[in-house]
């Protein structure tokens, strides 16, 4: 079969061969009684290791494969949390331009909490659908905002995304006409690199516009409020990823460029303070909020996730005592069941109310203490399918943001590793081999396409119910689903409030609470 010249090399190499798999069958034996006998005798931390030594070692192993077997071929389409499959299917889809039309029927649960919007028999026609006009933020301002779009990328640092991320929604945002928040990381060059609206983030550790001690620097919240790009200032307070605690990056992706953006020191975790330092009262938030609008000449406004809130009638009161014009020119309502950050179980899980009941309540107390046409309201927390953010609009949002919607349109597949630097898709690591899968000119796109067809698909909604542009959807126009499986008029669970009521008739965490069907689930 082979010629005679070649059969002693052969001859050779077959025994070589077999000389190394014996060798490495007695390496993987001596190997696998190693670990047995330290499991069995010398190790004491591990119940499962000790009782079942070296087979026990397997549980590790099948628990890390299991959220990729779960993902992919277990899970149904509806089941898997925080994101179901059809929900990032849509966004897929979206981001890429493709058709997002379903055959054979709904595959939604219809248990309680669902939206159902109510169709009208008179739609409004193509022909007399309106576009949605910008809206004004900061009328107070030496610069104030005409916002272009209703539906924007929420608040995402630099360092807990990677560069080619934070490049691809930078670009992808100005395609949008959609404004880009950077997060409290401070502001890079790779947020203005597209040219699209930037609203920055003043977080807890003041990253970007801090002095050596932590302390706000007025000089250089000048020098970033006087780029044109930059629009509006955002004071946080809390997030919904954490609220009570700080935000979280750990050391391995605190690189050099990121510790000058941020101006600490490299390769230490950037763990900031679960608080605004200098904020005790409302008053003390009105006094940072115009410090800060003097400062910048930019609108104001301020981030929470709302859990008690009579802090939010002290400071619509102590609005009304200052004047109009000392108030935020715009609140963004963060849900409290987790978000983009790193954060405790405990606090993602079971702190802050969910944006299905904080949003209608931050809407009531604003227009109750008649500041509705004062104060802008921003809503963020799991908005990335049009039923989500026409149901933010119904309720009375003036704006949507999102983080993780635009992240599956980066390509992010829920791995759910956005804290340990390993990310596959690029999205959040800082591993140049694993960037390298992101590529900004090819994701921008993707990033302008989810945010035109979020919007198109939002207007579809509205034109169903027969109003004209999205903003004129009311409470009216939706029901939600309880637990009995009757639908419920959202303009029945939460009624429309009288504007400037709460002025005369005193304030209503005093009083009875605001009523709410029993029943209901946590959100559309």
């Amino acid at each position: 079969m082979f010629p005679e010249y070649l059969e002693p090399w052969l001859n050779s190499t077959i025994a070589w061969l077999e000389l190394g798999f014996l060798l490495l069958v007695l390496l993987l034996t001596l190997l696998a009684v190693g670990l047995w006998l330290q499991d069995r005798f010398f190790q004491k931390r591990h119940a499962i290791r000790r009782n079942y030594p070296l087979i026990g070692r397997f549980r590790y192993f099948f628990e890390t494969l299991g959220e990729f077997f779960r993902q992919y071929f277990f899970a149904m389409d509806r089941e898997e949390l925080p994101f179901n499959r059809a929900q990032r299917a849509w966004v897929y889809r979206a981001a890429k331009d493709l058709s997002n039309t379903m055959a054979f029927g709904s595959t939604k649960q219809t248990g309680a909490g669902r939206v159902i919007f109510m169709n009208c028999p008179y739609p409004t026609l193509e022909k007399d659908a309106a576009k949605t006009l910008p809206l004004m933020i900061g009328p107070h301002c030496e610069q104030p905002y005409a916002a272009r779009s209703f539906f924007n990328v929420s608040g995402m640092s630099f360092g807990a995304l990677s560069r080619p991320a934070v490049q691809a929604l930078s670009h992808g945002a100005a395609i949008a006409n959609c404004w880009m928040n950077t997060g409290e990381g401070g502001l890079s060059p790779y947020h203005l690199e597209g040219g699209c609206d930037v609203v920055f983030q003043v977080g807890t550790a003041r990253y970007g516009v801090r002095d050596a001690e932590g302390n706000l620097n007025d000089e250089r919240l000048a020098a970033i409020a006087a780029r044109p790009q930059v629009k509006m200032i955002e004071i946080k307070l809390s997030q919904g990823a954490k609220p009570g605690k700080g935000g979280i990056l750990p050391a391995a992706k605190v690189t050099q460029e990121i510790a000058a953006i941020r101006g600490i020191p490299a390769g230490e975790a950037s763990i900031s303070p679960n608080g605004q330092p200098d904020v005790h009262s409302a008053e003390d938030l009105l006094d940072l909020i115009a410090h800060v609008r003097e400062v910048s000449g930019k609108p104001t406004g301020i981030k929470c996730v709302l859990g008690a809130w009579a802090w939010v009638e002290d400071l619509f009161l102590a609005i009304h005592a200052r004047g109009l014009e000392s108030a935020p020119d715009f609140i963004t309502i963060d849900s409290g069941d987790g978000g983009t950050g790193a954060a405790p179980m405990s606090l993602m899980d079971d702190v802050g109310l969910c944006l299905a009941e904080s949003l209608p309540l931050l809407v009531d107390l604003r227009d109750g203490y008649g500041l509705t046409d004062r104060i802008r309201i921003i809503a963020s927390g799991k908005l990335i399918t049009p039923s989500m953010v026409a149901w933010a609009i119904a309720v009375g949002a003036d704006f949507c943001v999102s983080a993780r919607g635009y992240m599956f349109a980066l390509g992010c597949i829920q791995a759910l590793q956005c804290n340990r630097n390993t990310c596959p898709t690029g999205v959040t690591t800082h591993n140049p081999r694993l960037q390298r899968g992101l590529v900004p000119a090819e994701k921008s796109q993707r990033v302008a396409h989810f945010h035109d067809n979020l919007v198109k698909e939002v207007e579809t909604i509205a034109h169903s119910c027969g109003v004209s542009e999205p903003r004129q959807l009311r409470r009216y126009h939706a029901r939600m689903l309880s637990s009995n499986g009757e639908s419920i008029p959202l303009d029945r669970l939460w009624p429309q409030v009288e504007s400037g009521i709460y002025l005369r008739e005193g304030r209503p965490s005093e009083k009875q609470p605001f009523v709410r069907w029993q029943g209901i689930g946590t959100g559309p």
